[in-house]
């Protein structure tokens, strides 16, 4: 359980070099997602460093982030508005304890049922959010953005852009940046090139004295030991009605995060992550970290993406990472806050680039349509909305075409022998395919002696039940004979008006369980 090292491959340096330049990263994100949620800027980083060192030690994917996001951040920001920073610490704790019943009563399995087409909208929404969460950087803060007086006004891309010699300085900096993670590697894979790149140009910025921002010009970063504190809220029912929704949410979305995440994860290291016992330490890290001031939070992919492409498979480089974060904010701010943010923006788009499936351009063609469109709607969804939202709207849009699909599939063919008609039933009967069921049928032209055999078919749900029932009624109001053969006994259980015209046959007859209420 406690294992550092998960694998030959993972080797302690690669962990701690890895979990170094994790930590460097995960100052800017913590900050402005503290900003985004409307608390001070050590709740972030508190959360960033609790949520991380918890998840690493006890949760059940080895090499994943976790910390302060941004997709809970803006769920955040109206419950701090309206009702302060100690609600949201009352509902961090709560938002736990609902994430371990889920992972104690095995809700991780239910990841599962994301279809693929889903998880590439997932992964390239959320590299398109990490590429407009880096905008901020290139803007001044407090000054009216390009889109003041729109409906934009606001937005992401609502941007103070810096100019003349500020802007260049900044983009020739990123690009330095992305160029020696690019090389670095093809040269020597020492060091992480994603540290390299960071430590390379903050020694050029601070030995030129260059003029560009540095993650000082965001916040201070300086602090003390977080301090456990019991929320401040009356413990009534009152302000359980006020938290309970906000912490309802906040579950769902760090749950539906982190699992993807540790899905990604598990493809790229070709690895296999426990989904329950994830979602039992995302919620032991939020429960505590609410009792420690901070703002709670989940696996991140960007994160993740940055230590997994540096060489951290093991506990060991999550574990680094919260406890350098822990560093900087104890002993080491003043040197942090000198570090340029377009080392930092250089790392991200690098991620970015590294986590966008560009594959989906080329099977765009080759893939089936209801599969290319349910792709993109994920990833617009993704990046107008939220994660959770973006998911569960693929996952819908998933079953309503798979049901679709489904209906097309039952067929009924006719045969007639000595007087007596014959019909195979071939498919699944339910709701979306008892409407074509029904209309192979006409009771009034039929031969006096009807056998329907449902060997090859399936009743899936309570709509198969009912319309065999009123195709039985049919039969019956026309003085014609029917036979059912071929059914499970559930079936004839359920059947109000044809159970008595269904001929069992134990040796033959399937057994299955039909989906509906009036047996459980």
């Amino acid at each position: 359980m406690f294992n550092l090292i998960v694998s030959k491959t993972a080797s302690m340096k690669n962990d701690v070099l890895s979990g170094l330049t994790v930590a460097l990263a995960l100052v800017p994100e913590a900050v402005a997602f503290s900003f985004v949620a409307g608390v001070e800027p050590l709740v972030g980083l508190y959360a960033a460093f609790m949520v991380g060192l918890i998840t690493s030690i006890f949760g059940g994917r080895p090499g994943m982030i976790s910390g302060a996001t941004g997709a809970l951040a803006v769920v955040m920001v109206a419950l701090v508005a309206d009702h302060g920073v100690e609600y949201l610490f009352a509902t961090v704790v709560l938002m736990g304890i609902l994430q371990m019943l889920a992972g104690w009563a095995g809700l991780g399995k239910l990841i599962r049922m994301v279809p693929h087409p889903v998880m590439l909208g997932f992964v390239n929404g959320l590299a398109i959010v990490i590429f407009l969460a880096q905008l901020s950087q290139f803007g001044t803060p407090g000054e009216a953005g390009w889109l003041a007086g729109t409906s934009w006004e606001g937005s992401v891309i609502d941007v103070a852009w810096l100019e003349g010699s500020q802007l260049h300085m900044m983009l020739g900096l990123v690009f330095l940046t992305m160029l020696i993670i690019y090389f670095l590697p093809k040269l020597t894979k020492a060091i992480p090139a994603s540290l390299a790149a960071i430590l390379v140009v903050s020694l050029l910025v601070i030995g030129l004295n260059l003029d560009t921002k540095v993650v000082g010009d965001i916040a201070s970063i300086g602090g003390g030991l977080p301090q456990f504190s019991i929320p401040s809220v009356p413990l009534n029912l009152e302000t359980l009605g006020i938290i309970f929704p906000y912490a309802l949410i906040l579950a769902a979305i760090g749950l539906i995060e982190s699992l993807l995440t540790l899905r990604l994860i598990d493809e790229i290291t070709e690895t296999r992550g426990r989904g329950n016992r994830e979602c039992f330490a995302q919620g032991l890290a939020n429960t505590t970290t609410g009792f420690f001031g901070g703002m709670g939070g989940c696996a991140m992919i960007g994160q993740s993406m940055i230590n997994v492409n540096s060489g951290g498979r093991g506990r060991l480089s999550g574990i680094t990472a919260a406890l350098c974060l822990l560093a900087f904010i104890l002993f080491a701010s003043p040197l942090i806050e000198q570090i340029p943010l377009a080392a930092l923006v250089g790392v991200m788009f690098i991620v970015v680039i590294g986590t966008f499936e560009w594959s989906s351009f080329r099977i765009m063609r080759k893939i089936p349509r209801a599969d290319a469109l349910l792709l993109i709607t994920v990833s617009i969804v993704t990046v107008l909305t939220d994660l959770a939202f973006a998911v569960f709207v693929g996952v819908i849009l998933a079953a309503l075409v798979f049901a679709w699909q489904s209906a097309k599939r039952v067929r009924v063919r006719r045969t007639e022998k000595d007087g007596k008609a014959f019909y195979t039933v071939r498919g699944p009967l339910f709701f979306g395919s008892t409407t074509h069921f029904a209309e192979q049928f006409s009771a009034r032209n039929d031969l006096d002696e009807v056998y329907i055999d449902f060997q090859e078919s399936r009743v899936v749900d309570h709509s198969g039940v009912e319309v065999i029932d009123a195709l039985a009624e049919r039969y019956q109001k026309a003085g014609k004979k029917l036979h059912l053969l071929h059914l499970s006994p559930e079936c004839k259980v359920l059947l109000k008006k044809a159970g008595d015209l269904v001929e069992m046959n134990a040796a033959e007859d399937p057994r299955y369980f039909v989906a509906d209420d009036e047996l459980g």
